[in-house]
């Protein structure tokens, strides 16, 4: 199968600029992906850009991983409703380096076709004002750049409050594709979809001032089958960076996907083969409280993302959490989420304030639901929103554990 073909037969096409681009890719092509340097460590969903990027790698196509420093100190508009904080110099320099390992974790940056980091800071840090308006922006017409999609719902969902820092990303995305179309031959950007009006902008300028066909490709933003997305924004992101997200929360997620949502992601993310990904899809149908396709799913990605001793890690607290049960394996459990309180602290406070204080819930009102409706647990007893933590909860060893409906465990450490 084509490369293109496989791609689409995963769920990783959205749209093509061209269709020319499967012939165009029977010969080597270097192929570049953005990546925002909005924090030290990247997430799932850009987990999709790293997996297509590794893709184009293996098929012997050349991948460039472009680290916005300088396009990160403006922010995307796009499928944002207001602007975002900015960052510093030294913020950018600080995830750059957490972007970068985590990069290497799945595209190989050595080797014969070995991939490529560069960062966009290092062609515009010494570019001035006039200079951007007279040799950059000059190339841009308004009612163009107005006419993309990411524009125009950014104007809406904000009511008309886009600044001109922001509008003037898409021209610095569109002349990143120039400067790597003249510095080493790139002739494709690949994004999710949210990038298309960004990636045509280069597409379009390639074409304009060199008279040469660039390509873009976009894949669909990952959705579960409840329509959350996988992202920072959303509150629930999942971070490569074991230090934010625990390998035991990593591997647990995976392992708790969805029945509707499991051979999708496989596909996306799985270098198994679709005809594999069919074989375990038929055992889920005819063994679905096995959960098989989650277990593989969950076993590649953690060993993929944080390694055979992550995955091992991550397994051996899972067995200790669903086997044994019982409140001291858990304390004892590598990896299970945690907090050092201080004992005046919680005792003669309701459980479900301590547990919201610890950051087990978003809120203390969460928690009081929770409570309330059976699902919180300290030290294997249901406890209702009455109940009163005391010096007593608190084993000899210096902890108390804490479970929210069947699975989730939360360690507090005095």
């Amino acid at each position: 199968m084509r490369l293109i073909e496989e791609l689409k037969a995963r769920g990783l096409v959205e749209a093509l600029t061209d269709d020319e681009i499967e012939s165009a890719l029977e010969r080597p092509m270097t192929v570049y992906c953005g990546f925002d340097p909005s924090a030290r460590s990247l997430q799932a969903g850009n987990l999709v850009s790293m997996i297509v990027l590794r893709r184009f790698q293996l098929a012997g196509h050349r991948v460039i991983a472009l680290v916005g420093g300088a396009t990160g100190l403006i922010g995307d508009p796009s499928g944002k409703s207001a602007e975002r904080n900015m960052l510093t110099v030294e913020q950018v320099e600080e995830n750059k380096r957490g972007i970068r390992e985590n990069l290497s974790r799945v595209i190989d940056f050595e080797g014969p076709n070995a991939a490529v980091m560069v960062d966009n800071y290092d062609w515009y840090k010494g570019t001035s004002a006039i200079e951007f308006l007279r040799d950059i922006a000059i190339n841009f017409r308004v009612p163009q750049m107005l006419a993309k999609e990411s524009v125009k719902k950014r104007l809406e969902a904000s009511e008309g409050a886009l600044t001109f820092t922001e509008f003037s990303y898409q021209i610095l995305q569109g002349n990143d594709f120039l400067h790597l179309f003249d510095t080493y031959g790139c002739q494709m950007e690949v994004g999710g979809a949210d990038q298309w009006g960004n990636i045509t902008a280069g597409t379009d300028l390639v074409h304009r001032l060199r008279g040469k066909t660039a390509y873009g490709l976009t894949f669909p933003l990952l959705l579960d089958s409840s329509g959350r997305k996988f992202g920072k924004s959303e509150g629930n992101a999942l971070f490569l960076d074991a230090s934010l997200t625990p390998v035991f929360d990593w591997y647990q997620y995976f392992m708790r996907a969805a029945d509707a949502d499991v051979i999708r992601y496989l596909k996306v993310f799985s270098m198994r083969s679709l005809e594999e990904i069919a074989e375990l899809e038929a055992a889920m149908r005819s063994r679905p409280e096995a959960r098989i396709p989650q277990k593989a799913l969950a076993e590649e990605l953690t060993r993929l993302v944080h390694g055979e001793d992550g995955l091992r890690q991550a397994q051996a607290a899972t067995e200790a959490l669903y086997a044994k049960k019982t409140s001291a394996d858990i304390a004892q459990a590598a990896d299970v989420p945690s907090a050092r309180m201080a004992k005046a602290d919680c005792v003669g406070q309701p459980v479900f304030a301590v547990a919201a204080a610890a950051g087990m819930f978003k809120s203390k009102g969460e928690a009081r639901r929770m409570a309330q409706q059976g699902g919180l647990s300290l030290n294997d007893a249901k406890v209702d929103d009455k109940r009163i933590f005391a010096d007593g909860d608190i084993t000899a060893d210096g902890v108390a554990v804490l479970r929210s409906g069947k699975k989730n465990y939360f360690v507090l450490r005095f």
